[in-house]
């Protein structure tokens, strides 16, 4: 969830606002979003350890990679209580404490927003992913619709990502995935939280691309 080595203001809003979006659904799409993995699995942006709960019982490991210090402990204690073994492990995007082809999978759930070069982040997970191998991702993204795009340029150049930790709202995940070498399986565009009200980042993307 983070990507920034010390933050104690954003973990700390982090830590009290996550819980209250599992409840209103987020735990229900990290199920989807996790369902079918098996072997050994990279995470990035791990945070507070939010996915570790909802990882199936073929995989063997998870290395979860989280830089932030204040969330790293929490996710600690997360995955001692995980089901499947879990090391958490300091780390940035562009630079992956892993070998080539050491993963069957790689998994980033709202952290591509956040990262400082995203296309650089997704040439790592490529890396260290095998080929044959799957990119699993789920982050709040571009909107479709014209209006709601100048909204999210607008505050992604100006408060937006001083308020959120550096989130920006318009990136175009979707597509910066295809650039990466990553050949797409599948893709749901969803809104979360699926309210009538729509927020700068509800527009949201689901789904796994492979690693040809």
């Amino acid at each position: 969830m983070a990507n920034s080595t010390n933050r104690p203001l954003f973990a700390r809003f982090w830590l009290w606002v996550s819980p209250g979006m599992e409840r209103g659904g987020m735990g229900k799409l990290r199920d989807d979003l996790l369902a079918g993995l098996s072997g050994r699995v990279i995470e990035l942006g791990a945070g507070n350890g939010l996915n570790f709960g909802h990882y199936p019982p073929a995989v063997t490991q998870v290395v979860a990679v989280e830089p932030n210090p204040h969330l790293r402990r929490v996710a600690v204690g997360a995955a001692a209580r995980a089901p499947v073994p879990v090391e958490v492990t300091d780390g940035t995007a562009d630079r992956l404490p892993a070998a080539d082809a050491d993963f069957d999978a790689g998994v980033v759930s709202l952290v591509l927003c956040s990262v400082p070069d995203q296309p650089a982040a997704l040439r790592e997970l490529r890396r260290v992913i095998r080929p044959g191998g799957e990119l699993r991702f789920l982050e709040h993204v571009q909107a479709t619709t014209p209006g709601l795009r100048r909204v999210q340029r607008a505050l992604d150049a100006t408060v937006w990502p001083m308020l959120g930790g550096r989130c920006h709202l318009s990136r175009d995940t979707a597509a910066e995935i295809e650039r990466a070498g990553f050949r797409t399986e599948r893709l749901d565009r969803l809104r979360f939280p699926d309210s009538r009200l729509t927020m700068p980042s509800t527009p949201h993307i689901l789904g796994r691309a492979s690693r040809p």
